[in-house]
Order: structure tokens, then C-alpha cells, then sequence
């Protein structure tokens, strides 16, 4: 039998990207008064889309009987929202599982470099399915939370000011932030990493703590303000994102009465679209702004992305796969799982 996540991915993939309306949109539904506390850091931007658009949708269609709060920065920091899960003090949050990965070791398999995540359609059914294997549903449980929706964040692109690195070689010694896997990748090139959380970045790059910041392109960079203080932008890298869902607590689905989990589950691919949408309009504003603002955009060619990529990933996928298989991690599976359903056709 297909999972539950796996039959969802495929759907989710029809409606959000062949431009369909959902077919399950629910009547309005009677129920118990339910508020929960929905985590997050920074302020609204194009990934948090997603939980807004759920948000607005099940308040509608409950005529207000199940409502949701989102604390942008007031519920805690980044570092600490799976904790508040745990804890029972939110129900749901935003978590990188970069920003801490001793917490959840596992799922850093999505923050490895140049993974095969070419378009949203694939990136989608990728993470749906990754989040459904039983090693990650466990190491998620051990925090009181699973993973709801995936922020399909962008690829990422760099920022920075000094001398630009027009070249491979032009990153060595460079003080940068980039997380998880792709912190990996940059010292296979001399650079030096750091897991500066979004917040900081900022105030970062402009004390010269950090030379550059890599962000979700573009919208990430806008929302943080980065290109008002760099000086180059990296226009084509690409060398990977990160997951970072939206996760809910465990106890608080399981006492939410069956036609409120309904509606999440038909929440789901309006916050796709919501998030891919928005992601499309802010590279359609953000790009004119990157220039007009005096970036210099470095855009890099195809011999200069091959000798990265033979480089930094790789080598860094094989290095993640021992460190974690010591720990009793299934690593060899997971990235497997990864790589074998980005090749499968939807």
C-alpha cells in the first residue's frame, strides 16, 4: 500500500502545479473552540504564506471555531521552537532542523548540497516522502511533532560584500553563512561556515562578522535586507536548500476532532500554491531591486558549476552518510530515498 503521505504528495502535485482548483474545498464545519500557537521567526515574508494561507482557511471554514496564532519572533527564537513543541507550549512552529542539528540528525539529509531538486514538482514529492519514512516520523515523535507542510524553500544564492568570487577559488578564506550540508560544501572550497540564524544575519554582514549569507533566493535576501548592505550577488550557484518545515505537535492533532484534521489536510495544497506563487513575484520584484540597488550579479559557467558540484557534493553526501550511519541512523537509505524519488516520475 502507498502511505498516506505518498497518496497526498501526488495529489498535492496535481493541484498546486497544473493550475487546477482544489476539488475538496469543505463546507463550513461545526466543531469545538480550538486555538493553537503556530511559531515563527522574522516577519511575514513568501514562506510563511504557507501557514497563513492554513490559518486563514480552517478559521473560515469553521467560522471561527478553530483558530490559529502565529507569533512572528514573540513565541521564542529560532532555535528553540521545537523545544516549545516538546514542551506542550505551541502546537505548531516553523523549525530548521540546521540550526540545530543534534535535535534531529536525520532530517539534515535535506540540507545536503546540489541534491536533485531542480523545480517545486519535484522538491514537493521528494520531502512529502522523506518526511513519511519511519526513522524521520520517529526522530520527529521523540520532539512531539511531525511534519506537517514543507516550506519548498528556494535554492540558495549568496550575498556579500568585498571582493567578489568570480571563481570557484575566489570563496577560500571567506567567513560565510551557509547551513547544514552546504556549510559542508563550503569548506571543501576554504570558506570558512557559520550557522548565523535569519534574524542576525544583518547585523552580521554588516559588522564584517560574516563576508557573505546565503538565503532562499530571492525572496529571503529581501525579506533580511541583505542586498541594501552587499555588494555582489551570486546569481546562478544554486548549490542547495534546506528543509525547514512547519512541524504541529503530536497531542495537539490527536485531540483535534476528525473533521479539523480534514481541513488541514485540504489546506494543504492552497498553501503550496500560496508559497510557490509568492515565491515567482518576489524574484519578479526582487531582481530589478538586487540591480538597482548596485549588486554586482556573478553569474557562473557551467565548467565552474561542474568543478564545484565534483568538489562539494558528493564528497559531502558520502561524509554525511558515515557520520550519521555511526549514530544508527539509516543514512545510506534516507539519501537513497531522496536521489531514487527525485528520479521517479510523478
Amino acid at each position: 500500500m502507498k502511505s498516506i503521505a505518498s497518496r497526498f504528495a501526488a495529489v498535492l502535485v496535481v493541484l498546486v502545479f497544473a493550475g487546477t482548483e482544489s476539488a475538496a474545498i469543505a463546507q463550513t464545519v461545526d466543531g469545538p473552540k480550538v486555538n493553537w500557537r503556530l511559531g515563527a521567526w522574522g516577519k511575514p515574508r513568501a514562506n510563511t504564506k504557507g501557514f497563513e494561507t492554513v490559518k486563514a482557511y480552517v478559521e473560515e471554514k469553521t467560522g471561527g471555531k478553530f483558530t490559529i496564532t502565529i507569533g512572528y519572533e514573540s513565541f521564542g527564537g529560532p532555535k528553540e521552537l521545537l523545544d516549545l513543541i516538546k514542551i506542550h507550549s505551541l502546537q505548531s512552529s516553523m523549525f530548521c532542523a540546521s540550526y540545530h542539528p543534534d535535535k534531529t540528525p536525520a532530517f539534515t539529509a535535506l540540507d545536503l548540497p546540489f541534491l536533485p531538486l531542480p523545480t517545486p514538482e519535484v522538491q514537493l514529492k521528494v520531502h512529502e516522502t522523506f518526511h513519511d519514512h519511519p526513522y524521520i516520523k520517529k526522530e520527529l515523535a521523540a520532539w512531539n511533532a511531525y511534519a506537517y507542510l514543507s516550506q519548498l524553500l528556494p535554492q540558495y544564492e549568496f550575498v556579500g560584500r568585498g571582493k567578489p568570487p568570480t571563481t570557484i577559488e575566489g570563496f577560500k578564506g571567506l567567513r560565510v553563512r551557509a547551513l547544514g550540508g552546504m556549510g559542508d560544501a563550503m569548506k571543501k572550497l576554504g570558506a570558512i561556515p557559520t550557522s548565523v540564524p535569519a534574524t542576525e544575519v544583518y547585523t552580521a554582514l554588516e559588522r564584517g562578522t560574516v563576508d557573505a549569507v546565503s538565503f532562499p533566493a530571492t525572496y529571503a535576501h529581501a525579506a533580511y535586507r541583505t542586498y541594501e548592505i552587499g555588494h555582489w550577488y551570486t546569481a546562478n550557484l544554486s548549490f542547495g536548500t534546506v528543509g525547514c518545515p512547519t512541524a504541529v505537535a503530536l497531542d495537539a492533532y490527536a485531540k483535534l476532532p476528525p473533521q479539523y484534521k480534514k481541513l488541514l489536510e485540504e489546506a494543504k495544497p492552497l498553501a503550496y500554491k500560496a508559497m510557490v506563487d509568492a515565491y515567482k513575484a518576489a524574484d519578479d520584484e526582487n531582481v530589478p531591486l538586487f540591480k538597482k540597488s548596485g549588486l554586482k550579479f556573478i553569474t557562473y559557467t557551467d565548467d565552474e558549476l561542474t568543478r564545484f558540484r565534483k568538489i562539494a557534493a558528493e564528497p559531502v553526501w558520502e561524509e554525511w552518510v558515515q557520520k550519521n550511519a555511526a549514530k544508527g541512523i539509516p543514512s545510506r537509505e534516507l539519501l537513497n530515498l531522496i536521489l531514487d524519488t527525485a528520479k521517479t516520475k510523478s
